[in-house]
């Protein structure tokens, strides 16, 4: 076939007249655009390593430096203090033209310029790394600040302004350098440019002519001129997205005592007084007995690590799992819920597609800005690395994630089909109506699957065990080796779903068959390997399945807000909701990947789809919007909204269980350097008191508001301690490990490690970057996304507080287990909400 002839760079027959190359010029053009590209994303990463590297100096600042110091030489004024003569007499002599007296004395300049410029940007980081190191302030209530935080505040101020050296914060740093008067610093730096340039030049006249006036004695044409020179040459430099990175403070190792002091405090309301004697027993022989020679490993790591925890989360927690990915460990992200900017499929596809390339091209070159909390604390920012042209392969031990630097062309599922679709024509992307145009090609191509392709996907729906036996046995080699390269190699994955889904508020039931789609579809149309896959419905409703060991859930939203917001309020479609612009209908079309799947590797496939079906059927999904209310109400009960919910969320549980359960609340650690995850122990001793009173309904409403208020602020606390670098579950993790590394045996630490978490929630991060005003469109809110239940018998619950007036929850469990029940538990979370606004009296919506 055509297609398959194109994906060969050449082909060759032996004849009798010799050997007869035949070569595809199609596949030789995108070999030659493709290292193209290559050398220049090369070039473009050395360049961002260089003033990443130097950061928060620039070249530009580098050279006003020099200039600085040979100015003020010029007015023979030392600033060096002796040290640029002492350098020159270090300097090696020689003959020639270049090596002058003046030569010399600018090469000690420039050496002496130099070590001053890196001392200082040696300084403001060790400085940063230092004011980033403290975290005092987040655990002062509002209007309580300590002096020594008021002095960290002001201390992280200094250091943004001192960076006038480096860059420019909306004023210009002459103030600095103006020891000559008040244009006395212009001065300096333009006469230390010219006299760069005179010895660099035998002819100073070039530089010269490009003055209209001779810069060697003050003019008033020269004076006006000054001001613009300087600025230009120390024009503001905004932080990359990796300018931060090695000015993060590590994780740091917390005490053994600390953590099993919170670890006891966490249980305590779970366990009657004799299993708590016997976990404290337990606790205490470790503690005594083997956690100190574990935890010297664990520091020992701390200090030659990046991150202490990171690196064995993601091969223990992730890759090392055997179990399914699909709802065992991927998640879901949904669309735009109240707006829909076109019906078209194709034509959608486009321009999200575009976006998404755009982004990833800003990611390449580090323009994407640094996540700052509060505005002024970086977060780390490693983990977007890997979003794009990355596949988790699969093992028999364990999987590897697979990242390559770059990737041309994504692939499609379409009908049972693959196709692969080339992003770039030349060394340009795509522009949205000519991708409307490949996908609407494969839309309309009305060919059949091969024996075996339809649900050839569903092998990364089942066992990781079965998978990686399939992949070694049957795609090692030919044409299967060749299509499955092309699939893993991918930038991402694009399903085109023959289904309609979406939010239609008339019609509850709708936003959870959204869920079920995005989470599992029908266990054979998504490629669950991917690092995401982007699913379009008929409708033109999108979705995200991700894949959760490269990054966790807040990277890919940053990802989705700039997807969403780019499509809607830069790209835009026409009246008839195509793509703007027109397409090029000279592109080569898709080409159709080949297969040659065996009888046997079908079974493996069918085999692999049994498994991922049954576990898709057994999720119960229910995803609801919570109307009465939402933070900006919640606000008014003087509470963090988060801690409400959770709250709310404990109560719900009892009503549901008639029992309390271990809770895990996903927190995040980016303030430290490759920071991932901290778990939320979220029920505590002062919540269960909360909801014992609730159930009661005896007490008065002071004194739940009071016991409210208490367990709103042991939850906050929790949440700060696990940011900081305080929490339990992940000092606990890495201490389990290095006991099975060193083979000693702690029946305390396999207990905890055995415990099942029943209830598993997590909030979902939104706006953290501002492509539009919510407050100007306060429509356009995604529904943000779910995950599957962590324990067979126990809940999964996401909740996203979306703007000020609603909440959007995805609720999951099995109906395997007679326990649970999805919708009941969600009817239980909505009254639990109610109840507690009621202590309040804060007024609710209608809805």
């Amino acid at each position: 076939m055509a297609e398959a002839h194109q994906a060969v760079a050449f082909q060759f027959t032996v004849t009798p007249d010799g050997v007869d190359f035949r070569l595809s010029r199609e596949a030789l053009k995108h070999i030659y655009l493709s290292g193209i590209n290559s050398w220049k994303k090369r070039l473009i990463r050395i360049k961002n390593g260089i003033l990443r590297g130097v950061y928060p100096g620039s070249p530009t600042s580098w050279l006003v430096v020099i200039m600085a110091t040979v100015g003020s030489s010029y007015y023979n004024v030392d600033i060096s203090m002796g040290l640029v003569c002492y350098i020159q007499r270090c300097l090696p002599e020689g003959c020639g033209p270049y090596r002058t007296p003046q030569t010399q004395a600018l090469a000690s300049m420039v050496v002496f310029s130099t070590g001053v410029w890196m001392l200082g940007i040696f300084f403001f980081r060790q400085t940063l790394k230092l004011l980033l190191s403290y975290h005092g302030w987040m655990f002062e209530m509002h209007g309580r600040t300590s002096h020594f935080t008021k002095v960290w505040a002001v201390s992280r101020s200094c250091w943004r302004a001192s960076g006038i050296w480096f860059q420019i914060l909306g004023e210009s740093p002459f103030g600095v350098l103006n020891w000559g008067g008040e244009t006395g610093g212009h001065w300096c730096l333009v006469h230390g440019l010219v006299l760069v340039l005179r010895v660099w030049d035998p002819a100073p006249q070039v530089f010269a002519n490009l003055l209209p006036f001779t810069p060697l004695a003050p003019s008033p044409a020269l004076s006006a001129l000054y001001p613009q020179i300087c600025v230009r040459l120390l024009s503001s430099r905004r932080p990359m997205l990796y300018s931060f990175q090695t000015s993060l403070p590590k994780l740091p190792v917390p005490s053994v005592s600390a953590t099993i002091q919170r670890y006891l405090e966490s249980v305590r309301p779970l366990l009657n007084d004799e299993e708590y004697c016997r976990k404290e027993k337990l606790a205490k022989e470790f503690q005594e007995k083997i956690a100190p020679r574990l935890q010297k490993y664990l520091i020992l790591k701390s200090w030659w690590a990046t991150n202490y925890v990171s690196d064995w989360w993601e091969e223990y927690i992730y890759l090392r799992g055997r179990t399914p990915l699909m709802v065992n460990s991927n998640y879901y992200v949904m669309d735009f819920v109240f707006i829909r900017n076109t019906d078209m499929q194709a034509a959608r596809l486009g321009n999200i597609v575009h976006a998404m390339i755009t982004y990833r091209r800003k990611l390449d070159r580090e323009q994407i800005k640094p996540v700052m909390a509060l505005g002024i604390v970086p977060m780390c920012s490693y983990q977007m690395e890997r979003m794009f042209n990355t596949t988790r392969i699969p093992g028999k031990e364990t999987d590897v994630l697979q990242h390559l630097s770059e990737s041309r062309h994504v692939a499609v599922y379409h009908r049972g089909r693959f196709f692969k679709v080339w992003l770039y024509e030349g060394s340009s992307l795509l522009k949205p109506r000519d991708l409307e145009l490949q996908f609407q090609r494969i839309l309309d191509d009305p060919s059949p699957p091969q024996p075996g392709e339809e649900r050839l996907a569903a092998l990364t729906a089942g066992g990781r065990v079965e998978w990686a036996q399939a992949r070694q046995t049957y795609f090692s080699s030919g044409k299967n080796r060749a299509a499955l390269d092309t699939i893993e190699r991918a930038a991402f994955f694009v399903a085109l779903d023959e289904e309609s889904h979406g939010y239609d508020p008339e019609d509850e039931a709708s936003l959870s068959l959204y869920g079920k789609a995005l989470l599992h579809g029908n266990c054979y149309n998504r490629w669950f390997d991917k690092s995401f896959t982007l699913i379009a419905f008929k409708n033109g409703q999108l979705g995200l399945n991700t894949e959760h060991a490269w990054a966790d859930a807040p990277i890919v939203g940053h990802l989705w807000e700039f997807v969403l917001g780019t499509d809607t309020f830069h790209l835009g479609y026409s009246e008839t909701g195509h793509c703007l612009g027109k397409p090029n209908l000279m592109l080569a079309p898709p080409q159709r990947l080949q297969w040659d799947i065996p009888e046997k590797c079908q079974a493996i496939i069918e085999s692999s789809y049994k498994v991922a079906k049954a576990l898709a059927d057994d999720v119960e999904l229910y995803c609801f919007q919570f109307l009465p209310f939402g933070k900006g109400l919640i606000k008014k009960c003087r509470t963090s909204p988060d801690a409400f919910v959770q709250i709310a969320l404990q109560l719900a549980h009892f009503r549901d269980r008639g029992k309390f359960c271990l809770t895990y609340e996903a927190s995040m650690t980016r303030m430290f350097r490759e920071g991932r995850t901290e778990t939320v122990r979220s029920c505590t001793s002062e919540s269960t008191a909360f909801v014992k009173a609730m159930v009661e309904g005896t007490h008065k409403k002071a004194d739940l508001q009071n016991l409210f208020r208490k367990a709103s602020e042991k939850h906050q606390n929790m949440y700060r301690l696990a940011m900081t670098g305080a929490g339990i579950d992940r000092h606990l993790f890495c201490l389990y490990l290095v006991s099975k590394y060193l083979g000693v045996n702690s029946p305390f630490l396999a207990e905890v490690l055995s415990e099942p978490w029943r209830l598993s929630t997590s909030q979902i991060a939104q706006f953290q970057i501002r492509m539009f005003d919510p407050n100007k469109y306060p429509n356009h809110l995604g529904a943000g996304g779910g995950f599957g239940p962590v324990a067979d018998d126990g809940y999964g619950v996401s909740y996203m507080i979306a703007g000020e007036n609603t909440i959007f929850f995805h609720v999951s469990s099995k109906f395997s287990s007679s326990e649970t029940n999805a919708q009941r538990f969600g009817n239980h979370i909505r009254q639990a909400l109610l109840d507690i606004a009621d202590l309040f009296q804060v007024p609710k919506a209608d809805g």
